[in-house]
């Protein structure tokens, strides 16, 4: 059904209805793992709780919420699962794209995969589809549109909507109309990250989620949208997009699926700090003190500095957006946990004093291999000497990638964060990578909503 003379959402429905290969729905389990361990982590935040108090009401039903033994409606589900798998800053990226597809891909597929009761592959495959909607979309919008707009909020509908296209088996046609009324429905302005205060940033996900779900039980319904949002003379590319070209959505889509390409996170800070904190480790692990240490210079990449340069976090959040405190707190205390990143930490004379030896830069060779590569270089002043370590990918990207064991292991330690015993971490673990051997999704759904809730 592809053609130059259909709109493109058309051809990207089309491009989404091929098949998916077993290996690609092994990959989203991963994903999901991923997704799972963060949501439920986030849940017990500040801002999951308050999302959960606020919109829980809105509607009782089965769907699974993450770290709730309530359930909700689908719309409701995916709006409070949607807000949760970002908050600690964990959650899985697309480096070229710069967005995190899980938190708005998975939770509209998890909740019109229980609302369709859609066996394991069908699901898995519904969140491959969702990835390579919010990627595509999100590869193209370019610097202009990042430098106000949040992209995983932005381009986040067009994933969501994917996926629920996928798992309410709308045909082509029906899905590009999901897609168009999906991406009537973007927002998410990069304000949010000005006021540390703001919780904004986890409704941007959530909405996306709640917008890609809606967008096609409406088109299932038989409501139509604006075929060429993306590529109309008032659509989203011409009021959202400077200097970005919208044919590029499907640029570079081969035989494959965009979900091999996308990065995990080891480290709870936003992605833009991890190659600085990767650097910092091999500082370490080349035996540097920190109580030696005279001046630190880290390189790196413009978008690094423009999100991350926090000499003095005085929050949690700043903490986690600060490329001064991650090199500080990981020369002082090693592998970053998430604690870290709290007040306990941040403020402590120690810390401050390492953190203000810091000065950062952009320059080469990470600025110019930026976005593919996201990099960063740390010299190091000690002792009377200089020496540089270089991290040229950050670690979780597919050019240095981590195993499926520290995926796992990852998410036990944030269910572990976010309440969960032992023994329901390790449930909630097996319940994911089973999915990519057909185990159920209600299997996953409990283990995912409240330790010990029956399936």
């Amino acid at each position: 059904m592809s053609g130059q003379s259909l709109a493109l959402t058309q051809r990207l429905a089309d491009r989404l209805a091929r098949p998916v290969p077993a290996a690609a729905k092994a990959r989203a389990a991963l994903h999901v793992l991923d997704w799972a361990g963060c949501a439920v982590a986030g849940a017990a935040s500040p801002a999951g709780r308050a999302m959960a108090a606020g919109l829980m009401a809105e509607g009782q039903g089965r769907c699974a919420v993450a770290g709730s033994s309530r359930g909700a409606s689908p719309l409701t589900a995916a709006l409070l699962n949607g807000a949760v798998g970002n908050v600690l800053e964990m959650d899985d990226v697309d480096k070229r794209a710069i967005l995190h597809p899980g938190p708005t891909v998975i939770p509209a597929a998890l909740a019109a995969a229980e609302t369709a009761d859609l066996d394991a592959q069908d699901f898995l495959a519904a969140v491959v589809r969702g990835y390579e909607a919010v990627i595509g979309v999100g590869r193209a919008v370019g610097p202009g549109h990042y430098a106000f707009w949040h992209n995983t909020g932005t381009c986040g509908p067009f994933g969501a909507a994917a996926a629920a296209a996928s798992a309410f088996r709308l045909d082509w046609e029906t899905t590009a109309h999901a897609l168009s009324l999906a991406g009537t429905q973007a927002s998410g302005f990069w304000q949010t990250r000005h006021e540390p205060a703001s919780m904004a940033k986890q409704l941007h996900t959530a909405r996306a989620a709640h917008a890609g779900l809606s967008a096609a039980m409406l088109a299932g319904a038989g409501m139509t949208g604006p075929l060429s949002i993306l590529e109309g003379p008032q659509g989203f590319f011409a009021a959202t997009c400077p200097g970005a070209d919208p044919r590029d959505v499907l640029a570079g889509q081969g035989e494959g699926w965009l979900i091999e390409d996308v990065s995990f996170k080891p480290w709870p800070a936003c992605r833009h700090a991890h190659a600085a904190i990767d650097a910092a480790l091999l500082a370490l692990e080349a035996g540097v003190r920190a109580d030696e240490i005279e001046a630190l210079e880290l390189t790196t990449y413009g978008d690094a500095l423009t999100f991350c340069d926090q000499h003095r976090p005085e929050t949690v959040i700043q903490a986690k957006f600060s490329l001064q405190h991650s090199v500080a707190a990981t020369l002082l205390y090693g592998l970053p946990q998430l604690e870290h990143f709290e007040p306990g930490v941040f403020q402590r004379d120690e810390v401050r004093a390492l953190a203000a030896k810091v000065t950062v830069k952009a320059g080469a060779p990470y600025a110019e291999r930026y976005p593919a590569r996201y990099g960063a270089g740390l010299a190091v002043a000690a002792a009377g000497s200089v020496q540089s370590y270089d991290a040229p990918d950050a670690l979780g990207d597919p050019e240095n990638p981590i195993p499926a064991s520290k995926v796992a292991e990852k998410a036990r330690t944030l269910a572990a964060h976010g309440g969960f015993a032992p023994e329901d971490a390790d449930a909630l673990v097996a319940a994911a990578l089973d999915l990519s051997e057909g185990g159920p999704v209600a299997r996953f759904a409990s283990a995912l909503a409240r330790p010990g809730r029956a399936a």
